[in-house]
């Protein structure tokens, strides 16, 4: 990682920063000088990226939310402006998905997909730039989408990611007259615990490519040896979380008078999840 300050005295919210692409977003923010707040549901993980960060000399605080609570997104932004009294940079990570027709789809599942996926965003979006306005900041709001936004037959998570990639252009089409910008980064098929709701014979497959053998409970957390080995072994099928982070601080980086629209990030070869 970078150790250039290149944010100092910028503020940054990371949502979904428990673990995986959320996790290295907010170190690389981090140690890039940004004071960043790490927004998931596992206080655990998180304390340990504060430690990271802040060993290699950034700040960082820690808030546990469920953000398919809008009052809770609403609530994390107001925090981080309390304690800096700003905000630079608005990275909407958080995501889920579960993967099943939809003829064999849960509908809980499909509601909690659509709150994380695409209301938390939403209301994120909108509280930051309410927050970037109110501090006269060139602000950066970076979503997470992912390539399944390319496709037209990706199930409803893919959906969910279609909407992703329609509301920051629209967004970005809104603040053409601001200082503030809209990236929206698509990662491709990347080494996290996206895959702990995938069958469980498919993903220790996929670990026994890697040499691995494993036993996995689905919806349970994946070992984070696992996915390192995985993403170190398999890297012309799986992309590694710290791939995304570069994308996204090089995408917080630019001057205010770039608009950088769209940024995709996968490995060489492709790999087909469905959705």
């Amino acid at each position: 990682m970078s150790t250039a300050k290149t944010l100092d005295g910028k503020t940054a919210v990371v949502t979904g920063a428990s673990s995986g692409i959320g996790c290295s977003i907010a170190e690389q923010l981090g140690e890039a000088g940004a004071c960043v707040f790490l927004s998931g549901r596992t206080e655990e993980s998180m304390l340990e990226s504060k430690k990271r960060i802040e060993a290699s000399g950034g700040r960082a605080e820690v808030i546990t939310a469920d953000i398919r609570d809008p009052a809770q997104v609403r609530g994390l932004i107001q925090a981080a402006v309390d304690f800096t009294g700003r905000l630079d940079i608005m990275v909407n990570n958080a995501g889920v998905g579960f993967p099943a027709s939809i003829m064999e789809g849960d509908a809980e599942n499909w509601r909690t997909m659509l709150e994380t996926n695409i209301l938390a965003l939403l209301v994120g979006c909108q509280s930051a730039v309410k927050a970037m306005r109110a501090c006269n900041a060139e602000g950066q709001i970076v979503n997470i989408s992912s390539i399944a936004a390319q496709r037209n037959n990706s199930g409803v998570y893919g959906s969910t990611k279609h909407a992703v990639n329609a509301i920051s252009a629209t967004l970005r089409e809104e603040l053409e007259d601001d200082t503030i910008r809209v990236t929206n980064v698509m990662p491709g098929v990347i080494a996290t615990n996206f895959a702990r709701h995938f069958d469980t014979q498919f993903v220790e497959g996929v670990a026994k490519m890697a040499g691995i053998d494993v036993k996995l409970t689905q919806g349970e957390r994946i070992p984070p040896e696992v996915l390192e080995t995985l993403a170190d072994k398999m890297k012309q099928v799986l992309g590694h979380p710290d791939d995304v982070a570069r994308a996204v601080l090089f995408a917080v980086n630019q001057p205010i008078e770039v608009n950088l629209a769209d940024i995709v990030v996968r490995p060489p070869k492709s790999m087909n999840l469905g959705g």
